[in-house]
């Protein structure tokens, strides 16, 4: 869950806005709330929130000078204000605060804004798990160095990495090196723990990924050059692998 803490210097806003947010639909917790700037820092260092919702006007310390001094712990910011004041707005755009809301205020909106973090969050997750996915690929790769003795692997890679755009069956590599089909399957998976079809399937996801960032060919052209017998199979898959369709992985990438 996402921690979320909330710093505002009058009581009954401060409490307002936590009754306000629906935390468990939102996938957050809260995990503190300060009525000053001053305190927000402490908080903040202490507690090191995902979301930090602040009023602007406090005692001791602004919400804008917490933010400053507070850059490091790399937290998403909602600013609340009684003022609808430009200086204040242009100094939370240079700081990158999320969003910028006005009092009183309106639930649904707050909501709002919050379910869209969460949603970058979740986005930032996934890509952060598909360049893991890609990094676990490029591992595997690496065993033609790292296990000389296990040369079968080695070659079924090889192969794969010179014939993913073509129709690729392991009985077709095991001819090609005079093993049977039996054997080198167990071997695959002994060493890289997955079967034959994961890893080809993963491979080509991987490989239309970098077509997809390159812009070069349509998502229809990718699914061909990637090996896949069909566009919809090839979103079957990659939804399988990523959790997005390619159309809505493509968007992600040009937003």
């Amino acid at each position: 869950m996402y921690r979320v803490v909330v710093i505002e210097d009058e009581e009954a806003i401060r409490k307002g806005i936590i009754m306000s947010i629906d935390f468990s639909a939102l996938n957050c917790i809260l995990i503190g709330e300060a009525g000053n700037g001053v305190e927000g820092i402490k908080l903040i260092q202490e507690k090191k929130p995902d979301i930090v919702i602040t009023d602007v006007t406090m005692p001791l310390m602004s919400g804008i000078e917490m933010i400053e001094q507070t850059l490091e712990y790399n937290y998403t910011s909602i600013i609340i204000s009684g003022y609808d004041e430009f200086s204040y707005a242009k100094k939370a755009i240079k700081l990158g605060v999320c969003d910028y809301l006005m009092k009183p205020i309106d639930k649904e909106e707050l909501n709002n804004v919050i379910q869209s973090i969460v949603s970058s969050f979740d986005l930032s997750s996934k890509i952060s798990g598909l360049l893991k996915e890609k990094n676990q690929i490029e591992h595997i790769q690496l065993l033609e160095t790292l296990n000389k003795e296990d040369h079968l692997v080695d070659k079924i890679m090889e192969y794969i990495n010179l014939h993913y755009s073509e129709k690729i069956f392991l009985s077709d590599i095991a001819d090609v090196l005079n093993y049977s089909e039996s054997l080198l399957s167990k071997r695959f998976r002994r060493v890289t723990q997955m079967t034959f079809n994961e890893y080809l399937n993963r491979f080509r996801i991987q490989k239309s990924i970098e077509y997809m960032k390159k812009g070069t060919y349509g998502l229809t052209e990718i699914s061909d050059i990637c090996g896949f017998s069909d566009y919809k199979y090839f979103s079957t898959v990659f939804k399988k692998y990523t959790g997005y369709t390619p159309s809505q992985f493509t968007n992600m990438i040009v937003l």
